[in-house]
């Protein structure tokens, strides 16, 4: 109760500073915060948006790039592509996260939208493997959305809505498997798709994957526009934004009504030595992995002829089945995970879908060999179930990375974790290309076939996160 009076004296001192005018509209706020919600909304999308769209085109982007000498290559160098946008993120999260600690969340943000409107652009316009590998690159070292907007949902609204400002980011995901995979399927290559709509003499007919690009960067526009009413969360106009004070913490003099600077000074303790924080992160990079690797095998196996064991799908196909399964995923996380988190608890969910993922998994080698319509409802029924169950793992390890830090130091834990995830998330694409590759070139073998080693991989990668998940620091954070 004291600690409360205390929160109260301190925020009605500090009546310039966003931070502290926020933590008086959470403890004034009545109903769902619509606005705020939307806001998250409409940035998470923004940075899921160019990793989604790009799937249903890559194999023929890297196709039209003439760098494979043969058709088994082209995964290989499909997969450095999507690497190289994990490893310029690996190397600057950490650097974003202290800076949104520091000078505030939406300064960063503008930053991190800003940079997809210009390199998403280029990245359309890209003539060459290397020129596209280098704006991937980029577009990952300055896009600090997801970070800092994890930081962020955790901040803007009361506790009581907590869980669900940061569905709301898992939840955007689920939108952007819905519209990336429909506007890259879509409208990759338009030129040959839209003859009547779009010359070869064009800019889109020149540049056959540059209109999705454009797309993506006119809606990074509009949220670049709308984030300028971003309401911040840090106090970045009292001492508590440079981490130094504990609101809670108040010495003698400030319960006895002294000034503001007479609070008692404390060190952030170090968040390397935050075992359960470390556990998490430990965690959810080892199903990132696996995660990012399927996003890139699924799309090269579906789009990859029968002959080697793939579906023979179009990008449109393709973009149509993600775009299903991210429908399907959005009702999943809207309706059925809150009771089901709610009833079972964080933990449970996690670990009983990753146990779930593993059957699951096996059962796609097999899928290729059905057609016509069972092909289109197996395929899409098992996206779906295989998005789900993904989510909910994320979902999860969200709010208790963000459970296990205060405010002070969440621009810099997520930044960690976005570090070491996108470290991991590098080596996906690129080992998903080559594992891919590898395995197309023995369909005769005995042992394990074609695409069953892949999957069989995914499988092995997918047990060690559930294993991971009962190391002991986990369960302290329920």
């Amino acid at each position: 109760m004291a600690d409360d009076e205390s929160r109260t004296i301190l925020l009605e001192k500090n009546e310039d500073c966003p931070g502290c005018i926020i933590d008086r509209t959470k403890q004034q706020q009545r109903g769902v915060p619509y606005l705020h919600l939307s806001f998250i909304w409409l940035v998470s999308l923004c940075t899921a948006l160019p990793i989604s769209s790009l799937f249903p085109y890559i194999y023929f982007m890297i196709r039209d790039f003439h760098i494979a000498k043969q058709e088994e290559d082209i995964g290989f160098y499909a997969g450095f592509v999507g690497s190289s946008f994990m490893i310029g993120r690996a190397l600057t999260s950490i650097f974003w996260g202290k800076l949104a600690d520091r000078y505030g969340r939406k300064p960063i943000i503008l930053i991190g939208t800003f940079s997809v409107i210009i390199f998403n652009t280029l990245f359309g316009l890209s003539t060459s493997f290397w020129l596209a590998i280098s704006v991937r690159f980029l577009l990952g070292c300055f896009n600090c959305l997801l970070g800092v907007i994890r930081a962020y949902a955790s901040e803007v609204v009361s506790e009581e809505y907590n869980a669900l400002s940061l569905s709301v980011v898992s939840t955007s995901r689920g939108i952007g498997l819905i519209l990336g995979p429909a506007i890259g399927g879509y409208l990759a290559q338009p030129a040959e798709k839209y003859p009547n709509i779009f010359s070869q003499s064009s800019v889109f007919g020149r540049f056959p994957y540059f209109l999705p690009s454009l797309v993506i960067s006119v809606y990074a526009t509009a949220v670049l526009i709308a984030c300028w009413w971003l309401p911040e969360t840090l106090h970045t106009r009292c001492r508590i934004a440079q981490g130094r004070l504990n609101p809670t913490e108040l010495n003698d003099d400030e319960s006895r009504g002294g000034g503001l600077d007479e609070q008692k000074i404390i060190n952030k303790p170090s968040l390397l030595r935050n075992r359960p924080l470390m556990a998490i992160i430990i965690v959810y990079c080892v199903f990132s992995l696996q995660e990012i690797a399927y996003n890139e095998i699924f799309s090269l196996w579906a789009v990859s002829d029968r002959s080697y064991g793939g579906l023979s799908f179009s990008s449109q196909d393709v973009g149509e089945v993600l775009a299903i399964s991210g429908l399907g995923l959005l009702v999943f996380q809207l309706l059925v995970y809150p009771p089901l988190k709610k009833s079972v608890g964080l933990l449970a969910v996690i670990r009983l879908s990753a146990v779930l993922l593993i059957p699951l998994l096996s059962c796609y080698p097999y899928i290729a060999l059905l057609s016509g319509m069972t092909l289109h409802l197996v395929i899409n029924c098992a996206s779906i179930i295989k998005n789900a169950l993904s989510i909910s793992l994320v979902t999860g390890l969200f709010i208790m990375l963000n459970k296990a830090v205060p405010q002070n130091q969440r621009g810099a834990a997520n930044g960690i974790s976005m570090t070491a995830m996108s470290v991991f998330k590098s080596f996906g694409p690129a080992g998903g290309g080559v594992l891919f590759s590898w395995a197309q070139k023995r369909q005769d073998a005995t042992f394990l076939p074609g695409d069953e080693m892949v999957f069989l991989v995914l499988n092995l990668v997918q047990l060690v996160g559930l294993i991971l998940t009962f190391i002991p620091y986990i369960s302290q954070i329920q």
